[in-house]
């Protein structure tokens, strides 16, 4: 059987990136090492998703483009008005999961009074970066075109993604011709959770057997090197229990944002990579707080500040 250049590496024990080698790179982006059980997370993601779909009013299988990953799923408010709206782009690692299974942060954000979108997109290796790049603005867009009948204010669209998701999310606020519309001046605030936004690292590890990223693919997905001068709100927050890479790419898109935006940075001390986004709308929790703030539906933080 033929051999990866990533195995190849892992057998020689060489340094691959940053004075890591194979091993100890890709253990650096599986989150999964920091927590006792991957499938319970996705199986809790599941279980409260379907909870989700049953206990609240929900469109399901909306489609906002051609291909037949090009679905999202939405949950209207319940508030009068024209409330805000949170799209929400599941994360994988670019190669698991889809709307089934996350429609979980719906709840809160719901009872808080805003409505919520979930995001499909294609999955690799059958997808490629760039196009679920493009993917992601185009469901941006459709809601945009569609707020009248969906029945949101259009200028308080909020996009959030976690890990892949905050990665897709964060190229979304990217202007000019790319995969896919250019929403990014259409996009009240951004809510990235413990993501990557340097994909060089990425493109070392074992992650890009199914990405196929060359060095140039890679540069083209990195936001953390092509952030326009001004951009939206954002709230950018990690989990207390990550690893060091994903640690220090959270810190430098960080310090890469702070003079482009507002900024809110939250550090959950309490939390994990998957546990995270179980936070997001729950009034009383560091990032609940931020985001309801963000998208003004009461939140007790203000734009701008940190809280760790």
């Amino acid at each position: 059987m033929r051999r990866t250049a990533a195995r190849e590496r892992a057998m020689t024990g060489a340094a691959v990136y940053r004075g890591m080698d194979q091993a100890t790179l890709d253990r650096q982006y599986s989150p999964s090492s920091r927590v006792p059980s991957l499938t319970a997370y996705l199986s809790e993601y599941a279980r409260l998703s379907t909870a989700a779909r049953r206990d609240h009013p929900v469109r399901t299988g909306l489609a906002y483009g051609t291909h037949p990953a090009e679905l999202l799923d939405y949950f209207p408010s319940a508030a009068p008005g024209r409330p805000p709206l949170l799209v929400f782009v599941h994360g994988g690692n670019w190669q698991a999961l889809g709307r089934a299974e996350s429609a979980f942060p719906a709840p809160p954000l719901l009872a808080a009074g805003a409505a919520v979108a979930v995001v499909e997109y294609g999955l690799a290796p059958d997808v490629g970066l760039d196009a679920m790049a493009g993917m992601v603005r185009r469901a941006v867009d459709w809601l945009l075109r569609h707020a009248d009948r969906l029945g949101f204010a259009p200028d308080r669209l909020h996009l959030c993604g976690t890990s892949a998701g905050a990665h897709l999310a964060a190229m979304a606020l990217l202007p000019g011709p790319r995969h896919g519309p250019d929403v990014s001046r259409r996009i009240a605030g951004a809510v990235l959770l413990s993501g990557m936004y340097d994909l060089e690292p990425i493109r070392r590890s074992y992650v890009n057997e199914a990405l196929r990223l060359d060095e140039a693919g890679a540069r083209r997905n990195s936001p953390l090197h092509l952030l326009p001068a001004r951009l939206p709100p954002v709230v950018a927050a990690r989990g207390g229990n990550e690893t060091e890479e994903y640690v220090r790419q959270h810190e430098r898109m960080v310090t890469a944002l702070r003079p482009r935006a507002a900024v809110t940075e939250v550090v959950a001390e309490r939390r994990d990579h998957f546990s995270l986004p179980y936070e997001l709308g729950v009034k009383g929790t560091e990032l609940g707080d931020a985001v309801l703030a963000q998208m003004d539906l009461g939140g007790q933080m203000d734009l701008g500040g940190t809280t760790t």
